[in-house]
């Protein structure tokens, strides 16, 4: 999962009989709900990690839009777009389903999903220091009340009751990164105990769970990786770095 990034002028790797292939990025969050869910389902896969900033040539022909993730078959059909390679993997591989049985409840949790759009677009502004900080703040936690409410509501440790389900999974890779902005902008910017009790406890019950934590990373290093990113550098082979200096293991 930490191997190089691989840019222009070179050849995708052969693909390993018996598993998909994940074309990702290590610290894109869109990319990280489909390892959570290849995770959660114990798909076996093999990851082939992308230098977005010089994609190779090849990644056209296996997502037209150059982005990740993307996901690739034995045959070479290829399926992009992190929410519907989430849809089809729950879809397909029968083990432990992540959307609710009940087709309404389904629904209303995709619309969480959606919902969460707000929240992640205001993040996006926060760690780029766009505007009033103070105010961009209060609007995500003005929204992060609505999802406060909800696990309320259905008290439970999850969204989805004893485990993680689809709308924890699609919801947490900018819940793993929501300290960054402490590191980024400073001490103030932190969820208030009292405001979001119950969606701390959610938060720490994740950091636990065994489908996130295979690409788990602390907020200090996405917080490298970010500044690297605004300066115009993107490092994304930190990791390989900070393995190979022994920083981290």
């Amino acid at each position: 999962m930490n191997a190089k990034h691989l840019s222009k002028d070179s050849t995708p790797p052969p693909l390993v009989p018996g598993k998909l292939r994940l074309y990702t990025m290590r610290f894109c969050p869109y990319a990280q709900r489909i390892h959570l869910v290849l995770d959660a389902k114990k798909i076996p896969y093999d990851v082939v990690n992308i230098n977005l900033t010089e994609k190779p040539e090849w990644l056209l022909e296996k997502s037209p839009l150059g982005k990740v993730p993307c996901l690739e078959f034995e045959n070479g059909e290829t399926l992009y777009e992190s929410l519907i390679i989430a849809d089809y993997l729950d879809e397909v591989y029968p083990q432990n389903h992540l959307y609710p049985k009940n087709p309404l409840a389904k629904a209303k949790d995709k619309l969480l999903i959606e919902r969460f759009n707000s929240v992640t677009t205001t993040i996006y502004q926060l760690f780029a220091g766009n505007t009033d900080q103070k105010e961009l703040f209060e609007e995500a936690l003005n929204e992060l009340e609505f999802f406060e409410k909800e696990l309320a509501k259905r008290a439970k440790p999850f969204f989805n009751g004893s485990q993680p389900g689809m709308l924890d999974l699609m919801i947490w890779p900018w819940c793993e990164r929501a300290d960054v902005i402490k590191f980024l902008r400073g001490e103030q910017y932190v969820l208030p105990k009292e405001r979001f009790l119950r969606l701390l406890e959610w938060r720490s019950a994740m950091k636990e769970d065994p489908a996130v934590q295979p690409s788990y990373l602390d907020p200090e290093v996405h917080t490298k990786y970010l500044r690297s990113r605004y300066a115009g550098y993107p490092q994304y082979d930190l990791l390989c770095t900070a393995l190979n200096e022994g920083i981290i293991h």
